[in-house]
């Protein structure tokens, strides 16, 4: 055999070492082992913290192109957005103070008029500033839970405002909580009237539709889509003049003596955060004088008293 052939490919009784499959055993099994000890014992834990730590630079530098393209475009639209919204504010600062100097006006005649008719002044409403917590447990009603509580004063069947309208009513109240029932709930039932044509009603909720209905309403009733209508303060709970629903339908069958009435609450019920709370309008009215009160439980006994003694006179010869 020539010498270079057993230069380039020796004789199997000449190599060394271990074979390839137990070389591929071997380290099959040091990496399941590598991998185990990293598990529970967190063995390579040190070294990751390094090659971390050392690669941080280049990470934060290969993410600053990214970063700063993304900051300008949030100026950009941030700006963009600030003129829109100082636009918006200037044309709604002239709008409110338009509507200012007039309810200025309105009320310098109020105050004279009601001074002219010798009028008690109106009742001075206390307010409670609360907010929403969570909405209640049971799914068939609308009713959210607020962070006051008989401990801060809240009491039963206190109105619930919004910003914008009347929201509900307080139905139960707890030491920290009180849990109250918004107008779109179908137990709810509000007192109102028709800003327009000045007819009294009943707005109930509908909660199928999260809206509300005036019911109980003739079919030739004077109710036109748009009218607001505005709580009557009939009821003894709501004061009058606050914004409750505005009609968004009116349908008017012939088969029935009501109208179907459709309203769109002014409140947004579906995304309360802050509410203000009012004392029931029941207990800001005075007290009974007492000689009043006598005298009404008085009267009844001094008219038996006379009938009798009239009978007794007639029965005289």
């Amino acid at each position: 055999m020539p010498l270079s052939t057993l230069e380039r490919s020796p004789p199997p009784f000449f190599k060394q070492g271990p074979s390839a499959f137990t070389r591929l055993l071997f380290y099959s099994a040091l990496a399941v082992l590598m991998m185990v000890a990293d598990v529970r014992w967190k063995v390579t834990q040190p070294l990751r913290v390094v090659v971390a730590t050392a690669f941080h630079p280049l990470q934060e530098a290969a993410l600053s192109p990214t970063r700063g393209w993304a900051a300008m475009g949030h100026y950009f639209a941030g700006l963009d957005t600030a003129l829109a919204s100082e636009k918006t504010a200037q044309r709604l600062l002239t709008a409110q103070a338009q509507r200012i100097m007039r309810a200025d006006q309105l009320e310098r005649e109020n105050a004279q008029l009601r001074a002219l008719l010798e009028l008690r002044p109106r009742l001075e409403t206390k307010t409670l500033a609360a907010e929403v917590l969570y909405d209640a447990q049971d799914p068939f009603t609308r009713k959210v839970v607020i962070d006051r509580g008989s401990s801060q004063g809240v009491l039963l069947a206190s109105p619930v405002l919004d910003d914008v309208g009347v929201l509900g009513q307080v139905t139960r109240v707890y030491p920290l909580t009180s849990e109250v029932t918004l107008v779109t709930d179908r137990d709810a039932a509000v007192p109102v009237i028709n800003v327009r044509s000045q007819q009294r009603g009943v707005a109930y909720g509908a909660p199928q539709t999260h809206a509300m209905e005036l019911r109980f309403m003739a079919s030739n009733a004077d109710v036109q889509v748009g009218d607001v209508l505005q709580t009557s303060g009939l009821d003894g709970i709501y004061p009058a003049g606050m914004p409750v629903a505005k009609v968004v339908s009116v349908d008017r069958r012939a088969d029935t003596a009501f109208a179907r009435i459709a309203l769109s609450p002014m409140a947004h019920p579906d995304r309360p955060h802050h509410v203000l709370l009012l004392q029931p309008q029941s207990a800001e009215m005075p007290a009974r004088p007492e000689g009043a009160a006598a005298g009404a439980s008085s009267a009844p006994e001094l008219g038996k008293k006379g009938k009798a003694h009239g009978a007794a006179k007639g029965a005289r010869p």
